[in-house]
């Protein structure tokens, strides 16, 4: 496989400077990066809207809304594959090979 530093092997189309083997999550530990990654989210989300009162100019207030509703949307998607996650590794969607 060629890239920058050997230039001697190929590499597949769109891969540059790739040395790493593939990263393997578990089910489990993508539910609890999950749950982190939601809390940190919401955690952003709830200040940014607790925040909102302090804020006199609209243009301000109105991006401090969209950022608000930005970061509740992304913890929401951490939420959602958190428990997908967790049904996995329950086995609700079958047996894990």
């Amino acid at each position: 496989m060629r890239d920058g530093s050997t230039p001697s092997v190929r590499k597949p189309p769109g891969v540059f400077f790739y040395r790493l083997g593939l990263v393997k999550i578990s089910f489990q530990m993508a539910m609890w990066m999950c749950g982190i990654f939601a809390v940190v989210a919401l955690g952003g989300a709830f200040t940014a809207f607790s925040g909102l009162a302090g804020i006199a100019d609209a243009a301000e207030r109105d991006a401090a809304v969209g950022y608000a509703w930005f970061w509740t949307f992304l913890g929401v998607v951490a939420i959602v594959f958190g428990v997908l996650s967790w049904m996995i590794t329950r086995g609700k969607f079958g047996k894990l090979d």
